[in-house]
């Protein structure tokens, strides 16, 4: 079976590079950095590339659906001043951007979360802003379009006082994109749009990857391993657990937030000479962070239970 984009070129493993990004290394020719954040079906993406092509481009997505569909339409066009990057755009603004490196940002119908108990998902809070504003550069603007006016009012009090000029307008279709053609088709032909220039810079450091302490134990019964999660500043839900008695090998499947930001990752129990050593597993591609760290805690907690001792 053939895959159905055509090159991976594009796509940036940030897992595997250093960050902040060296983005010069991918564009060493570009004027500016724009970044478009949720780019759906890529075709407003490429558009811009094609317009711009002393820009250098990144699009943030986390469907991986969206990223096939747009590296197949980035190698048809030919354009080869865009990169993509499957993260969070609050990750990716936390560790991947400089400060003051970032010129322009859109953001085309981010999702609305209209409902009261969703609303901590709603990208565009004010930490995020502050985010923003520390990566543009002095002058840059973030543009975002959106047909919720609940979601437009709310975006505007989250950017008050955060280092922005605020300017907003009812605008008529222009992007073509897949959510404005959804509403263009019940109907709605007028769309808020906010812009946000950057007045005063606000310093935000960027997040540091955590230097992780793996465990190891001497003893350890794989048939009584149950660890327990636990649910405060940061959440640790435990899914799966397999072992295999050939190999000596246990795997824990963990599922951890940390606000917004969801890591699901394997835990590796592994016996090597005289102990069982605990670790994440290879190819899981995590950021090490505190979270990840509890998890490595309490599996070693829950294998010193096992056999009927906890340090």
């Amino acid at each position: 079976m053939k895959p159905t984009y055509l090159s991976l070129k594009p796509l940036i493993r940030w897992h595997e590079v250093e960050h902040p990004v060296q983005w010069s290394r991918f564009f060493p020719n570009a004027s500016r950095l724009h970044v478009e954040i949720g780019f759906g079906l890529g075709d407003f993406l490429i558009k811009q590339a094609q317009e711009h092509p002393d820009w250098g481009i990144i699009g943030l997505e986390m469907a991986w659906i969206s990223i096939r569909r747009t590296l197949r339409k980035i190698a048809l066009a030919g354009v080869t001043n865009v990169r993509l990057v499957q993260i969070d755009a609050r990750q990716a603004f936390q560790r991947l951007f400089a400060d003051q490196s970032v010129t322009s940002i859109d953001s085309l119908f981010p999702c609305p979360w209209p409902k009261m108990r969703h609303l901590k998902h709603r990208l565009f809070s004010r930490d995020f802003l502050q985010s923003v504003n520390s990566r543009l550069v002095p002058g840059g603007a973030v543009r975002i379009v959106t047909d919720h006016k609940d979601y437009f009012e709310w975006m505007c009090e989250q950017a008050a006082q955060n280092g922005f000029i605020l300017f907003s307008n009812k605008i008529t279709p222009q992007f073509a994109t897949k959510y404005e053609r959804k509403w263009l088709d019940l109907g709605v032909d007028r769309f808020f749009e906010l812009r946000l220039v950057k007045k005063e810079h606000i310093s935000v450091p960027l997040k540091e990857d955590k230097a992780l302490k793996t465990h190891r134990v001497a003893h350890f019964n794989h048939e009584r391993l149950f660890p327990t999660g636990c649910r405060d500043d940061i959440v640790v839900d435990f899914k799966d657990y397999l072992f295999d008695p050939l190999r000596q090998k246990g795997m824990v499947r963990a599922v951890v937030l940390e606000g917004e930001f969801k890591q699901d990752f394997w835990v590796e129990i592994q016996k090597r000479e005289n102990y069982w050593h605990i670790h994440p597993a290879k190819g899981c591609g995590i950021i090490p962070s505190a979270g990840i760290q509890r998890t490595l805690d309490l599996v070693k907690q829950a294998a010193d239970q096992s056999i009927g001792f906890s340090r």
